[in-house]
């Protein structure tokens, strides 16, 4: 057990929100929903720790969706990410206030900026949840997936303070807009050393932004029953004429059709997207769960006692490759009318 770093002086509960040229990102307002719940639960308050520059925007948002109160930190250092400087704001407020716990989206930001406040509060952190809850007299219980995926790890908090999660994407349902927000906002003074940064911008520049799986409103995913590389680009074809992305089975990213950033599952993305089809996928626990939360789900097995079957709102039991081609031309058709 990690020694404490303090006791909690409150109940309260925070949200950090990862900011995007002033605006909230949904992962952290994603986050405000269980961190709410969460809050009642132990009698505190949702704490929303805002850090970015010009961003009156995302301290409106996170007022809109629930927060009780949120601490802001605007500064032009805070304009572009990095960990030295963020890590030093976040420090800084939590032993200030003491908080009980907080809460962190398991983004790329969050994945690196998580291990090094945590470390830099002595406290432990639970990475990669998917469920969380909370007994009144403030012991979180944390649930997320282990070995691979094939188990799902509960782990229970009873000493150490802040207790720390960092939260997959996608997993939460946004929190919805309040009728009466009524959030308090304190603004939080930046000093020297917090604004500090070993890290230079030089330059930047604009690209062109891919969106990930969890983004995407269109998926189509190969499952084992695709058999080879040319089977694959089938798949793909189907996405690419519904305007989507391809996305993979775990088996098939390990047999190397695919990489990680493409895998649904406890072992790679949770999604929910307007529609997904799924061609030649069983249906195993692993990869259902982190995509029965779509819109839509369309399911092409040849088995009709397949798992997919289950969550699936259209199943279609016939052969993929005779199915597949017919709704890409469709697709192409559809497009062109």
């Amino acid at each position: 057990m990690l020694q404490t770093s303090y006791e909690a002086k409150t109940k309260d509960l925070w949200v950090f929100i990862e900011t995007k040229d002033g605006k909230a990102r949904n992962v952290g307002l994603e986050l405000l929903n269980p961190g709410r719940r969460l809050a009642g639960i132990q009698s505190g308050q949702t704490v929303a720790l805002v850090i970015g520059y010009n961003c009156d925007e995302a301290v409106k948002e996170a007022i809109a969706h629930g927060a009780d109160k949120v601490m802001v930190l605007d500064n032009e250092v805070y304009d572009h990410y990095s960990t030295d400087a963020y890590t030093a704001a976040i420090v800084n407020c939590v032993e200030n206030n003491c908080p009980t716990t907080i809460l962190m989206g398991a983004s790329p930001m969050g994945r690196d900026l998580g291990p090094r406040v945590a470390g830099r509060l002595k406290t432990g952190l639970t990475a990669d949840c998917t469920t969380l809850d909370i007994k009144p007299n403030t012991d979180m219980i944390q649930v997320r997936p282990a070995f691979g995926g094939n188990i799902m790890a509960q782990i229970g908090i009873t000493k150490s303070r802040p207790q720390f999660a960092t939260v997959r994407y996608k997993v939460m349902d946004k929190a919805e807009v309040v009728a009466n927000p009524h959030g308090e906002v304190v603004v939080c003074p930046v000093n020297d050393k917090m604004a500090e940064s070993r890290i230079k911008i030089l330059s930047s520049e604009v690209i062109d932004k891919v969106k990930s799986l969890e983004e995407e409103d269109v998926l189509v995913v190969a499952g084992r029953g695709v058999r080879n590389e040319k089977d694959v680009e089938m798949c793909r074809e189907l996405a690419e004429a519904l305007g989507g992305q391809l996305a993979f089975t775990r088996p098939m990213v390990e047999n190397g059709f695919g990489d990680t950033a493409h895998q649904i599952g406890l072992s790679g993305r949770t999604v929910r997207p307007k529609l997904i089809i799924t061609c030649g996928v069983s249906g195993a626990i692993q990869f259902t769960s982190c995509m029965n939360g779509s819109e839509c789900i369309v399911a092409i097995n040849t088995d009709p006692q397949a798992q997919i079957f289950g969550v699936a709102d259209y199943c279609i039991v016939d052969d993929l490759y005779q199915v597949v081609p017919e709704l890409t031309a469709l697709a192409k058709k559809q497009k062109e009318d």
